[in-house]
């Protein structure tokens, strides 16, 4: 999936011919740290705010050549993946988004970023959340998905992360709230089980809910 669904065209955008008073009334008007400048609807370059707080005059254009030094941009093309690693890397809350001529498509921001892998990933969905450690030259992810298959479980996404000592951390989103037969499945496959983040089992569950029920009798 390209990066082009998730594009904003309501981030406000910047001519060369704006000052640097202008940009930061703009910016604290729509509460954005960075804004792109846009020529016709060709991508210049990105000012942020920290940038422009160090200019000693306001009233300086932004076409100063000192102001079109920064330059990040992702193609509609990409995936939102890389947009994320770039956002990341540049520590960036705003980043343009071009097509293969330069034009200005539109840009991504974090917050657009978050719907969509919230959206995207299964994040949003109910379910619950289960966490394995697996050494990297024993992880499967065909044995997992048949693991999971196997109690009627779905996974809904899967996180990779390393972690102490190399091992795999394998972070599971299933689309059930009730983990007990697939973490005991696990075990018995010998998984280690380090996190799990779900409800009881419905038989603890019912007697929870019936204790509650007695202790709310006898009040």
């Amino acid at each position: 999936m390209s990066i082009e669904r998730s594009v904003s065209l309501s981030t406000p955008t910047l001519s060369p011919a704006d000052t640097i008073g202008k940009a930061l009334q703009m910016m604290d008007e729509h509460k954005m740290a960075a804004l792109p400048i846009v020529s016709d609807e060709e991508y210049i370059a990105l000012v942020t705010e920290d940038h422009l707080l160090e200019a000693a005059d306001d009233s300086v254009a932004l076409d100063d050549p000192g102001m079109l030094q920064f330059r990040p941009a992702i193609s509609s093309l990409s995936h939102p993946f890389d947009a994320l690693r770039i956002m990341y890397e540049a520590k960036l809350s705003v980043l343009p988004v071009i097509n293969t001529e330069n034009k200005y498509m539109g840009s991504i921001t974090k917050d657009t970023l978050i719907d969509h892998f919230a959206t995207q990933t299964g994040i949003s969905s109910p379910g619950g959340i289960l966490v394995l450690e697996v050494s990297p030259r024993n992880y499967s992810m065909y044995e997992i998905a048949r693991i999971c298959e196997n109690e009627d479980v779905a996974i809904l996404g899967m996180q990779l992360h390393t972690g102490q000592e190399g091992m795999l951390e394998v972070t599971l989103k299933l689309n059930r709230t009730v983990l007990d037969a697939v973490v005991a499945s696990f075990s018995r496959h010998n998984y280690h089980v380090t996190e799990v983040y779900g409800r009881e089992s419905d038989k603890e569950d019912m007697l929870e809910k019936y204790n509650l029920l007695m202790n709310y009798i006898n009040m």
